[in-house]
């Protein structure tokens, strides 16, 4: 009975106590001016700033309308993960849509530590959970998550100028690297065939294990594409500098089966990028290339494969001429016919050339940044020169046919040899032949589990020979057919001279 009167009349003082608090702030409340509240009120949280020195920041999840998931929660959850995962004692693990990895976040309620040019940081997760009778639109398990920042007031300056923008851009870095990277195409077939839509684009995931490691090129050529493509990736404040938008062009040319597709797999391995592969003949109009552009991403590679087969940009007004005149000619005399070619000129592309180089260096081209522009060709000398031009393709590399170096990239490739006596014999015929790359791996590669190396060297050497064989028959075709134009040529000339010498003997006559 005792403990019972006890806890009543502490209750009671405590309830005292709290209304005179209550009575007294309204008498502040409604007597003193407003100024000296304010300032009463500053002197307070100065008070209360030399007890309690640190500053809080919360990231929320979903933004003001709860329907879209903020960047920056993103950003944050994706750096803590990655910097924080050895040091958290709890974790959740997942693996999102476009990840190739899995990706670790801190466990709700758990607190954790980072350290940044000398400042310490606490970041700590939180959930809140909606009472059941409340409707959320913050997610679909009206839970409610947010991370909290904890720092010194005397880091204020460093947290919001430089440390929240670090942490941003590594989230966002850490994101990309783990993506699961996409090859996209469009020319259709966005329903079937393990094609998914992505507004015009359609893609699929990118798996094509080359690298440069694997590519058949003399290595000094390689280290020099390689360092200038690290190069790209890293001067994103440079091309703001000097006023330019952050892409670049690569013009890659020389015969089939040199390697120009594998070359473009390899650099988007190196830099991590995905890859969109533009098909022109695709494209109705300047208006719809113009959307592709605006529908890729930053750290992509845009590629044109064979664009001198792809369109005819440099002889249209030609055609367009020719074409008028041919119509006039035959009106009237097919209409059926008519009808069938006007239905096959609306299924044409109309992609100008014009249209063509604003999408590679215009206005629009600045959009997103970071993206090389591939173009890849047979016959370099059918391009238009403003199409190729320093600015556009800024870096032309030549992929020729396979020499020594090159075969032994091929030779450690697919038969896993550093060295044989037949070597030397392949070395002499690659000098004296041009057989590609393609050509090369082809005849090195076993036929048969139980095929070994110099099985698949010994047949190189009898295609290098064969090889050799065709070229110099052809050459001596060659030879005899400019040796018989010339014989025709004389003759045409000879019986020129003689028709002017008799025309000149009939006027004297």
């Amino acid at each position: 009975m005792a403990t019972t009167s006890t806890m009543g009349e502490m209750w009671t003082q405590i309830g005292s106590r709290l209304a005179s608090i209550m009575f007294v702030w309204a008498i502040f409340q409604q007597f003193f001016p407003r100024y000296l509240r304010d300032y009463l009120e500053r002197f307070g949280g100065k008070l209360a700033a030399l007890a309690y020195p640190y500053v809080h920041i919360s990231f929320h999840e979903f933004n003001g309308d709860g329907l879209r998931r903020s960047q920056a929660y993103a950003a944050i959850e994706t750096y803590l993960g990655a910097t924080s995962a050895a040091r958290a004692r709890r974790l959740r693990a997942d693996v999102t849509k476009d990840s190739s990895s899995i990706v670790f976040a801190i466990a709700d309620s758990e607190e954790v530590t980072d350290d940044f040019r000398g400042a310490r940081l606490w970041w700590a997760s939180f959930k809140k959970t909606p009472p059941s009778h409340a409707i959320s639109l913050y997610s679909n398990s009206d839970e409610k998550r947010y991370y909290k920042l904890t720092f010194h007031r005397r880091h204020r300056d460093l947290v919001v100028g430089e440390y929240l923008k670090h942490v941003l851009e590594q989230g966002k870095a850490i994101a990309v690297k783990n993506r699961q990277r996409k090859l996209y195409t469009n020319s259709g077939g966005g329903g079937g065939g393990g094609l998914f839509k992505r507004g015009p684009w359609s893609h699929v995931v990118f798996e094509h294990p080359a690298t440069f490691d694997t590519i058949a090129m003399e290595s000094k050529k390689k280290e020099e594409i390689i360092k200038d493509l690290i190069n790209f990736s890293k001067t994103k404040d440079y091309y703001a500098k000097i006023g330019k938008a952050w892409k670049r062009g690569y013009l890659l040319y020389g015969p089939p089966g040199t390697g120009k597709s594998t070359m473009i797999a390899a650099m988007a391995n190196l830099l991590g990028y995905d890859v969109f592969d533009l098909e022109l003949t695709a494209v109705s109009d300047n208006t719809q290339l113009r959307k592709l552009l605006i529908e890729t991403s930053s750290k992509s590679i845009i590629v044109i494969e064979d664009i001198d087969c792809s369109l005819d940009l440099t002889g249209q007004r030609k055609k367009k001429k020719k074409k008028k005149e041919t119509e006039n000619d035959e009106e009237g005399k097919d209409p059926v016919g008519k009808m069938a070619k006007e239905e096959e000129s609306q299924k044409e592309s109309k992609v100008t050339l014009s249209g063509l180089l604003n999408f590679i260096d215009g206005i629009w081209s600045a959009c997103g940044g970071e993206k090389i522009i591939v173009f890849t060709t047979n016959h370099v000398e059918k391009l238009d020169p403003a199409l190729i031009r320093r600015g556009r393709m800024d870096k032309h590399i030549e992929l020729s046919y396979c020499g020594f170096e090159a075969f032994m990239v091929l030779a450690k490739n697919y038969l896993d040899v550093d060295g044989h006596e037949l070597f030397g014999e392949i070395r002499r015929l690659l000098g004296e032949t041009e057989m590609t790359p393609a050509d090369v791996a082809e005849n090195l590669m076993p036929k048969s589990p139980e095929e070994d190396a110099t099985s698949c060297l010994e047949r190189l050497v009898e295609a290098l020979e064969e090889k050799r064989k065709e070229d110099e028959a052809g050459k001596e075709k060659g030879q005899a057919a400019k040796i018989r134009e010339e014989i025709r040529e004389e003759e045409k000339k000879g019986s020129a001279e003689g028709e002017g010498l008799g025309i000149g003997e009939v006027e004297d006559n």
